[in-house]
């Protein structure tokens, strides 16, 4: 299942405030201050803690099987994509990967696999990583990204082994997340890094 992105930002307390005005919940926030890594979590919110420059390295949002997250950048830049896997699935297109030449990089938690498009693809087995109680109140329906290279949406359905990767690319010298349709949203905006969110 297709259920998350990932963008570094420098526009993160206004990412933020639109995911929450949007009914995003804000789950955690990590970021460096006084040269350590500190969790600035709710019920603290931005009146706590703005004053205290505080380089965050990640701020997680969800609404039902909808998960973003964003960091401090220094322009508007696009990470990776996620899916909700089970291990089967996981193992499986990991091979793939490694067969088609493509980095995987596991982790405790998630793994990642480097593509030739300019972004990664995280695969995740770990059901909190959405909203399970709300799991159909909002969800992905497609993505539309932007690479300068061809072969995207090919290259995605070889390694997830499946032909509805719900995802469209379009050619630009940039590569970026361009557009997301969800479930679950009540109308059509604009983020503060330029993602069109359009209701399904």
């Amino acid at each position: 299942m297709l259920f998350h992105y990932h963008f570094w930002t420098p526009y993160v307390e206004e990412t933020e405030k639109f995911y929450i005005e949007q009914g995003f919940t804000v789950h955690q926030r990590i970021g460096r201050h006084e040269g350590e890594f500190q969790s600035f979590h709710p019920p603290l919110d931005w009146e706590d803690f703005r004053e205290k420059q505080i380089a965050f390295r990640i701020i997680e949002v969800k609404k039902g099987s909808v998960n973003i997250t964003f960091g401090l950048g220094k322009k508007p830049m696009f990470d990776h994509i996620g899916f909700l896997v089970s291990q089967q699935q996981h193992d499986e297109i990991c091979t793939r990967a490694e067969e088609m030449g493509w980095k995987t990089d596991p982790g405790e938690r998630r793994t990642f696999i480097g593509t030739p498009f300019e972004f990664r693809v995280e695969l995740q087995t770990h059901r909190d990583a959405i909203d399970e109680g709300n799991a159909d109140f909002a969800r992905i329906d497609h993505m539309k990204i932007s690479t300068p290279e061809f072969g995207l949406e090919e290259k995605l359905t070889q390694l997830l082994g499946r032909e509805d990767i719900k995802i469209a690319s379009v050619t630009d010298e940039d590569v970026m997340l361009k557009e997301v349709t969800m479930w679950g949203m009540s109308e059509d905006s604009t983020d503060p890094n330029g993602v069109l969110i359009l209701q399904r």
